[in-house]
């Protein structure tokens, strides 16, 4: 079927939706409640239709800090959007017949291992992209997450050995950061270019994205540019951007709506871009797999749509919405979430791009303009949102008054009392190497060798365990520590887990096991 016949059959199909767009007064009141009721400081919107940018705008502020505003040209961290642009890359050199999807990762990097031999053996570029790789939801994160850690790409493509499998090889979706890592070291050592390089080259110029980078050092004019936010104890602080000095292939993009506009486009024209259809990305046998489920995901029986299967496809999110497909991705950085939405059959894509970390938000104005498009009437997605929003708080704030009581409760030795001399030490993990125990100023303190924001206070809990208030409060991911005695009870080792039921996955404290260093 050629393009023209494609196009007229999918406007044809369009015709027979009975839904009213929003128009861009509802569009701007929309988002402007959305602000409000979600406490984000600034957002911008796109919308593109049958291949035209039908509403294009900022709102808001780009910092509270300066209180500057935010346009359709603002810069912002795309996060994990970025991992269709490493999967672009792949798709690209996959084209040029310099790999297959199926080639083998050892083949391009020898050195690539993980933790069961057999599962090295048999991983192929594919499964790189997939999240079907065995290790556990966000599996090693805290080599990059927060963003001052120091290991290198070599470092974590080495450390990958270490980190178990919780499930059967390519039998379960569990998101991953990493191996997008591993991904972009792939295109680098293929192409012979920085991934860096290669995106902005082979992708970003010839859609005229001018104002993007492919990383933050790399962006070239800095006076449009957010600041991230993070609430809290109800107020909100400008957080550090996370600049993504490294491992960029996995979330390092910085974008706005008008640029990111161009990017969906052409997924919607299946790799083609501008008037002369020949002009392409990648082709669209290429595109066809990139949007092809790979890995089955459970379908959510709480969505706000009916649907019957969810998938991830190559660096995309599959389901279908009413009969419709779905295909997108969000992204999160501290204090920043985005959503690049497309479907296809209505050639209809949304962008929305946030400076404070609420997702709530952003899915709020992308499924009300859905709606408009699939004729639903009546429902309040603000409203609904906001209730779960504030039902997840609440849950969460229950779970952490319910520790700190128990920790503040009259009676409670504190941590000056416990007797803490057998604790301190230096402990090590196999990937996330030292972690320091010690007393400063009458305090026991926690702090990692190669993160060094990942340090914070010690409070005793109850036995044996320990309580981790970390000295950056935009974190919200308190953790226990819990430590095993030998026989004589001297601590010898130590685990970790996650408070609060709202900590980012990334701060995967449960991968660590921490022993003592002899």
């Amino acid at each position: 079927m050629n393009r023209a016949v494609y196009l007229i059959l999918l406007t044809a199909l369009a015709m027979n939706i009975q839904g009213q767009p929003l128009s861009e007064k509802k569009i701007n009141r929309l988002t402007e409640r959305v602000m409000q009721e979600f406490n984000v400081p600034g957002i911008a919107v796109a919308v593109v239709k049958d291949d035209r940018v039908v509403h294009l705008k900022g709102y808001g502020v780009r910092s509270i800090a300066t209180g500057e505003k935010t346009d359709e040209h603002t810069l912002f961290a795309i996060a994990s959007n970025t991992k269709a642009f490493t999967s672009a890359a792949l798709g690209i050199l996959v084209d040029e017949g310099k790999l297959r999807w199926d080639t083998k990762v050892t083949d391009i990097i020898p050195e690539f291992r993980l933790y069961n031999s057999y599962v090295t053996e048999d991983f192929m570029i594919k499964d790189l992209l997939t999240h079907r790789s065995g290790m556990g939801l966000g599996a090693g994160d805290l080599m990059s997450w927060p963003d001052s850690a120091d290991f290198s790409t070599a470092e974590i493509i080495h450390n990958l050995r270490y980190l178990k499998q919780t499930s059967p090889f390519r039998t379960r979706y569990d998101y991953d950061n990493l191996l997008y890592i591993v991904a972009g070291e792939v295109v680098a050592r293929v192409s012979g270019q920085d991934w860096e390089d290669f995106v902005e080259l082979r992708i970003m110029k010839p859609l005229e994205m001018n104002e993007s980078a492919a990383s933050f050092k790399r962006i070239k004019e800095t006076g449009n540019i957010i600041d991230a936010h993070v609430p809290v104890d109800g107020m909100l602080q400008v957080v550090p951007k996370q600049e993504a000095k490294k491992h960029n292939s996995v979330g390092g993009i910085y974008s706005n709506v008008s640029d990111m506009s161009k990017w969906v486009m052409m997924q919607l024209n299946r790799g083609s871009y501008g008037s002369n259809p020949e002009e392409r990305i990648f082709p669209e046998e290429v595109h066809r797999e990139m949007w092809t489920p790979q890995t089955i995901k459970p379908v959510s029986t709480t969505g706000p749509y009916r649907s019957h299967f969810a998938a991830y496809g190559l660096g995309w999110e599959l389901n279908d919405v009413n009969g419709y497909l779905q295909v997108c991705h969000t992204g999160t950085h501290a204090g920043i979430v985005t959503r690049v939405t497309m479907m296809p059959e209505l050639r209809l894509g949304i962008i929305v791009l946030t400076n404070q970390q609420e997702k709530a938000a952003h899915e709020a104005i992308t499924f009300a303009i859905i709606d408009s498009y699939l004729g639903i009437h009546g429902v309040d997605r603000v409203a609904i949102l906001k209730k779960r929003v504030v039902k997840e708080q609440a849950e969460a704030k229950e779970v952490t008054d319910r520790i700190w009581a128990i920790v503040e409760a009259p009676g409670m030795k504190s941590a000056g009392e416990v007797d803490t001399r057998g604790i301190q030490g230096t402990y090590t993990d196999t990937w996330f190497g030292d972690v320091v125990i010690s007393e400063e100023n009458g305090h026991l303190r926690f702090r990692s060798v190669r993160s060094p924001r990942m340090r914070g206070e010690m409070l005793h809990y109850m036995a044996n365990t320990f309580f981790v208030k970390w000295d950056d409060r935009s974190f919200n991911a308190d953790a226990f520590a819990v430590f095993t005695l030998d026989r004589e009870g001297i601590p010898v080792s130590f685990t970790m887990e996650a408070i609060s039921p709202l900590t980012d996955f990334s701060f995967d404290f449960q991968d660590l096991f921490l022993e003592r260093k002899k």
